[in-house]
């Protein structure tokens, strides 16, 4: 029997469905979110239209869900939680749901594992002031600490609990692989309409393998044989259908620096970006540093998205040459963040840190993600930080 992995956002949701809202919950498939809201939330009544047959039922005629769940409510005494998986397959649901939210006869957990159908359709009701939106996320490290995995196994087959929880190395990365096949390759293809199977598939490995780094639109659409514009269009699909997190530059300088304005991609999971790059296990000690960058950056997203909403994750980099990896806004009181594979980075690793909060004097304390066992003072403004205390970060 696989081990139960408490997640934090457990207790996120708990707080607000006891204040009586109701919950939008998002995230890739295979993140838990069923799990959790089953095993933990315990809802008073369950819907999914993940299963065939109750999607059958109600897309036709979404009405017939309303009616009979008027009938159940007249069993409660007090307004029941009620679950729909995969609400994303029925978007005209958030209608009826949000009738029953204005009624107070109810409170809703309404989960999807994309925000495509739920942004674009013409019909759409996104319940606005009515729900809370979440974001459910690969395992944090500190949900992943009981389960003592090393640093490469985090790096090389990612942190979704279905993998991470499977013991034999094989076993994982053929799970990855399909995870790539009859999900992000069919699944998303179907969804976005892609025409041109083999360029959405190319497109997928060469986004893969340009995860975390500045994006050049021209250079992909030339190896891949598509528009710069469909380039755009399919970044967007992998983004709504939250597969990759989009991280913006900072382009405000003071001294008129000229700064990189393209964007950089992340993969919400290192396994999946690793399968779908088609890359195997052994790998160069350059790929596994820019696999822990990464990681890095995953975690400062997801934390930021759980815990601080305000706090927006970007990064910086000059086109003379220095960057940061990724920068913490809030509200543009900036927090510099380098990350390097060493486990004792020095002063000459935090000159651009230092470059940085000389353009940036809003910046007060910058830190160096690494592999030191302890933190220690780099300069009397920049620590050196273990991975594994990421999450002081936000603390401060």
């Amino acid at each position: 029997m696989k081990p139960y992995i408490h997640r934090l956002i457990a207790s996120v949701i708990r707080k607000h469905l006891q204040r009586g809202k109701s919950i939008l919950l998002l995230g890739p498939r295979q993140t838990g979110k069923t799990t959790l809201i089953e095993q933990y939330i315990k809802p008073d009544i369950s819907y999914s239209f993940a299963r065939v047959a109750t999607r059958l039922r109600y897309e036709k005629n979404p009405a017939l869900l309303e009616k009979e769940l008027e009938e159940k409510l007249k069993s409660y005494s007090s307004p029941p939680v009620i679950f729909i998986d995969e609400v994303q397959k029925i978007p005209l649901v958030m209608d009826m749901a949000q009738v029953f939210i204005d009624k107070r006869q109810a409170q809703f957990i309404l989960s999807g594992s994309s925000a495509r159908k739920l942004k674009t359709g013409s019909e759409v009701n996104l319940l606005p002031g009515r729900v809370v939106s979440l974001h459910m996320t690969p395992l944090l490290y500190q949900e992943l600490r009981p389960l003592n995995l090393s640093l490469e196994s985090i790096l090389l087959y990612g942190t979704l609990p279905s993998i991470v929880t499977e013991v034999d190395a094989a076993s994982r990365e053929m799970d990855l692989h399909s995870y790539v096949e009859t999900y992000l390759e069919e699944e998303i293809r179907k969804e976005a309409m892609v025409r041109n199977l083999g360029h959405f598939s190319r497109f997928l490995q060469l986004a893969a393998g340009e995860a975390g780094k500045q994006l050049n639109f021209t250079r992909l659409s030339q190896d891949v044989g598509i528009s710069d514009t469909t380039i755009a269009n399919y970044y967007q699909i992998l983004e709504d259908c939250l597969i990759v997190s989009r991280i913006d530059p900072i382009v405000n300088s003071i001294t008129k620096r000229r700064l990189i304005k393209s964007p950089k991609y992340l993969f919400f999971d290192l396994g999946v970006r690793r399968a779908c790059a088609n890359e195997g296990t052994q790998l160069p000690q350059k790929i596994i540093a820019d696999f822990f960058e990464q990681f890095v950056g995953n975690e400062l997203v997801y934390r930021s998205q759980q815990d601080f909403p305000e706090v927006k994750v970007r990064y910086w980099r000059d086109s003379a040459g220095p960057e940061i990896d990724y920068v913490l806004d809030v509200a543009q009181h900036y927090i510099p963040i380098e990350v390097k594979w060493s486990d004792k980075p020095n002063l000459s690793d935090a000159r651009h840190i230092l470059k940085f909060m000389e353009e940036y004097p809003q910046a007060k304390q910058g830190y160096i993600v690494c592999q030191t066992p302890h933190r220690y003072k780099i300069h009397d403004k920049i620590l050196a930080l273990p991975w594994q205390e990421i999450a002081s970060i936000f603390q401060k």
